[in-house]
Parts: C-alpha cells; sequence; structure tokens
C-alpha cells in the first residue's frame, strides 16, 4: 500500500499524513477488499472499457457522499485535490479527471448494498482487533472486548450493550396525491402515443386525447388555494381515470400498427407501471377504500413504499425503511426494505449475530416498545439479557426504585441511536436519498452509514492525536 509520503506531487513536498483524506485512506482495508472484489471491474474482452480498481471505486463514492455533491462535481474535485487523488489509489498527482464521471452510475451498480455491508462490517471488526491488541499490551478496549474471551458460554459472561431502531431513507419525489398521479400518468401517455403515431403521422388521422381538457379539469381542482371538498376531489379523480383509461384504449389500437419497440425503454417502463397504477386507483375509487397492497406512489420509481412512522414532522414517509444496530456507536443496517416491516422482528437476529461478531451475549438491548413483543422478552430472559423496559407484572416495592433507575439511564443511552439518526439526515445525505434505480439507492444508504462509521472513527484518531500533542507541549503535572 502507497504511504502518504510516497506520492508524487509536481510542485514538490509531501502529502500530509495527518490529513483527513490521508487517515481515512489508511482506516480502510484496500489489500483485502481488492482481493475480493477486484473481478467485479476488470475490463472488458474487447478493450472498450478501461480497467479501474475497487480502492478507485470506493474511494470516489465515499468522497462523494462526505461531499454530498453530484456524479460530475465529484470527479471534478477529486481532479483538482491531490490528498483525494490518494484516496482512490493514484500513485502521483493528476490534472485530468481520472475517470469519466457517468462511470459513477457504474460504480454505485458493482458494489451494491450487499458488498457495502460487508466492507463495513470488515472495518469496524478490524477496529475491534486493534482494540484486542492494546488489551492484551496492557490497554483498555472498548467496552465490546471481552475479559476473558475463552469464557464458556455457560458461564453467563455478558458485556456491552446492543442499541436498536429502525427509521425511514425519504427518496426525493414529490408528495404523492392521487389525482396527481393520475395527471402525471396520462401526460407520459400522450408521449407514449404521439411516438407511436409517428410513423403514421399523414396517412392515418390520430385518435382524439382530449388533452387541453383534461389538463383543465386537473388545474381546476389543483389550482384551488382554498380547502378542496372531498365531493370535488373525488370527482375529479375520476375524470383524469377517464381519460386515463382512454389512452391505454388508444395505445392498445396503436399496438397493433406500430410495434412497442418503438418505444424508448423509459417508455416502456412507464407503460408497464401506469397499467398498474390505473388498476390500483381504479380499485380504489369504486370501492372507496385508501388502503391497497404494494401502493404505486411514484412512477419513476415504482419500487418506493408509503412508510408509516406517526412521527410529528410526517407521519407517512416515502421511502426505504432500515433497521439499524450500534454497538459503542458504530452502526450496522440489520434489515433495508422499501416494503413497511416490523423491526421487532429483527431483535433475535441482531442479538445473534452480536454472539457471532463478539463471543459473548451483550448485557443489554437498548430499544423501543416494539421490540418488546412477548416472543422476544422471552428469549431475552432465556439469554440472561436485559431488554430496556419495565418487566412484567408488579415489581415489590424495594424494587420500583432501582427498576426507574435503571429505565431512565437506559433510555438515556438509547438516545445515541436516535442522534445517529439525526447526523445521517442532516449531515450525511439520509434525509433525502437523490438516486432513482432501486439498487442504486440501496448502495447510497449503506455508504452513507459507512461513511458515518469512518468519520467517527476519524474524531477518535485526532482527539488521540490532539492530546499526544498535547502531553508533549505542556511539563507533566504533578498531583500530590
Amino acid at each position: 500500500m502507497l504511504l502518504p509520503h510516497e506520492f508524487f506531487l509536481p510542485f514538490e513536498g509531501h502529502l500530509n499524513e495527518n490529513n483527513r483524506w490521508c487517515q481515512l485512506a489508511l482506516l480502510i482495508p484496500w489489500d483485502k477488499i481488492e482481493d475480493e472484489y477486484a473481478k467485479l471491474f476488470r475490463p472488458l474482452s474487447n478493450g472498450g472499457e478501461t480497467a479501474v480498481s475497487v480502492r478507485m471505486a470506493l474511494g470516489s463514492l465515499l468522497i462523494q457522499q462526505k461531499l454530498g455533491t453530484s456524479d460530475r462535481d465529484t470527479v471534478e474535485s477529486i481532479s483538482e485535490n491531490p490528498y483525494m487523488q490518494y484516496l482512490i489509489g493514484l500513485s502521483g498527482f493528476e490534472q485530468r479527471f481520472p475517470f469519466d464521471p457517468s462511470l459513477m452510475v457504474h460504480f454505485r451498480k458493482r458494489l451494491g448494498p450487499e458488498i457495502l455491508n460487508e466492507i463495513n462490517e470488515w472495518i469496524l471488526m478490524a477496529k475491534k482487533e486493534s482494540q484486542e491488541k492494546e488489551a492484551n499490551g496492557g490497554g483498555s478496549g472498548g467496552t465490546s472486548t471481552p475479559k476473558d474471551s475463552t469464557a464458556p458460554e455457560d458461564a453467563g459472561y455478558r458485556q456491552g450493550k446492543l442499541l436498536l431502531d429502525a427509521t425511514c431513507a425519504p427518496a426525493d419525489i414529490a408528495y404523492p396525491t392521487d389525482l396527481s398521479l393520475l395527471n402525471e400518468a396520462r401526460e407520459k401517455l400522450e408521449d407514449i402515443i404521439d411516438t407511436l403515431h409517428a410513423p403514421h403521422r399523414g396517412v392515418k388521422r390520430k385518435s382524439r386525447t382530449y388533452r387541453e381538457k383534461a389538463r383543465r379539469a386537473y388545474l381546476g381542482i389543483a389550482k384551488q388555494w382554498r380547502a378542496t371538498s372531498v365531493k370535488k376531489i373525488r370527482n375529479g379523480i375520476g375524470k383524469q381515470l377517464g381519460y386515463v383509461n382512454r389512452d391505454l384504449k388508444v395505445i392498445q389500437e396503436l399496438g397493433k400498427l406500430t410495434p412497442l419497440t418503438t418505444l424508448s425503454r423509459r417508455q416502456y417502463k412507464n407503460l408497464l407501471v401506469i397499467q398498474e397504477l390505473y388498476r390500483q386507483q381504479r380499485e380504489r375509487y369504486r370501492k372507496r377504500e385508501h388502503r391497497i397492497e404494494d401502493r404505486i406512489v411514484s412512477i419513476s420509481q415504482p419500487h418506493i413504499r408509503p412508510i408509516v412512522r406517526g412521527k410529528a414532522k410526517a407521519a407517512v414517509e416515502f421511502g426505504a425503511k432500515i433497521a439499524v444496530s450500534m454497538v459503542d456507536g458504530d452502526a450496522r443496517i440489520k434489515k433495508l426494505e422499501w416494503d413497511n416491516f416490523n423491526e421487532g422482528l429483527t431483535l433475535q437476529e441482531a442479538v445473534e449475530a452480536y454472539h457471532e461478531r463478539y463471543g459473548f451475549y451483550p448485557e443489554a438491548v437498548l430499544a423501543d416498545k416494539l421490540y418488546r413483543t412477548r416472543a422476544n422478552l422471552q428469549y431475552c430472559k432465556a439469554m440472561g439479557i436485559r431488554l430496556i423496559g419495565p418487566r412484567l407484572g408488579r415489581p415489590a416495592k424495594d424494587e420500583q426504585r432501582v427498576h426507574k433507575r435503571i429505565e431512565r439511564q437506559d433510555a438515556g443511552e438509547r438516545n445515541a441511536i436516535e442522534g445517529k439518526f439525526g447526523e445521517g439526515k442532516r449531515k450525511y445525505g439520509l434525509g433525502l436519498i437523490r438516486a432513482r434505480l432501486k439498487e442504486a439507492s440501496a448502495s447510497v444508504i449503506m455508504l452513507q452509514i459507512l461513511v458515518m462509521n469512518l468519520e467517527r472513527r476519524l474524531r477518535l484518531l485526532f482527539a488521540f492525536i490532539l492530546m499526544a500533542l498535547q502531553q508533549m507541549l505542556e511539563p507533566s503535572l504533578t498531583i500530590e
């Protein structure tokens, strides 16, 4: 692995080894990652694709998530910064683009959420190994390092606290309403009709779509600044359903004359999504129901589902739901789904993963009330693990004060995972996922968790360096 002082600079000098990008590069096990995933970035056999290393791909994605920039801005920043070029594995400073910005999409596809989750685990386990080395050398390890790693399981050894919670990573879509979705579907269908009719222009008369009339009907409701009655909204939805149904029939007739292969890939995908959207909206309209399975809330991103969270700011969010576990400030994603799920079902799996990772079970599991199911309570009791919250039954009078004190302490410590979510949404983009593809969105979410863990290690590392410098500069003080 190239060290910072070995990096070539055309204007003389050396890189500062304490720079954040240099320290970030030293925290990642590049050799292990290259050995495992180098085959994903092999060049094409025809020589048309330039070979890119895993370090260049992953480093570029980490820079993008850390800076919150677009693909092109990220590549431009890398071409201007020698420290970033060191992070992505270049041996010397280059003023040209290291790769085309369009390859960033390729990087997100190749480094999927499963691979990024494994890389995150490697980085966190490297931290655990360093703590064990410090403990064996006489230093004090973290809370997740056992006092005696050879202690048998039946000895009842428990150490550390496992924090569990779930949140939603909202996607960058407009707030969906039935009326706006149907209007958007109608406009996309009209564009498809124009494409299919183009070869027959001047020969066959195009079927009427009443697009201007439909647009006026939509704006008549959408532009009302006062609260619109439920009856008017329902009438507007009924009209838009009629226009969409008419357009679908026109496309069906045009498909007999012009093959659907004439459509672009995006148009064909939109057509399939709109057909399902029309079926769902028609069923809701006829049955006067508000709920429907696998409801489509975005035509461009049909994988997005409404996630009911019950928060004060937004009762419903639209995006991926993630279940996260946290130990000693390090976060791991246990489950990522686009459909809503009960996060309480992930508790036992998270506890067993903790045991497999550290060799012992946690002392306590800190989670909210959704995790306090009967099955989870019985499981934690059998394993000798304290689950946050009051015990079942009436406690003895002399134990009430102790239990309340422990509950207050656990609730305060559980706030750490809530703060981790806030940090990710305010600083690292977890509050608005701008990727549009399903796999790319999942990769972006995993990258943000990975960046947060690396940033935490950087903060601890710089704090250690500052303390060491302070001890060197200041005279030693003797306390009598």
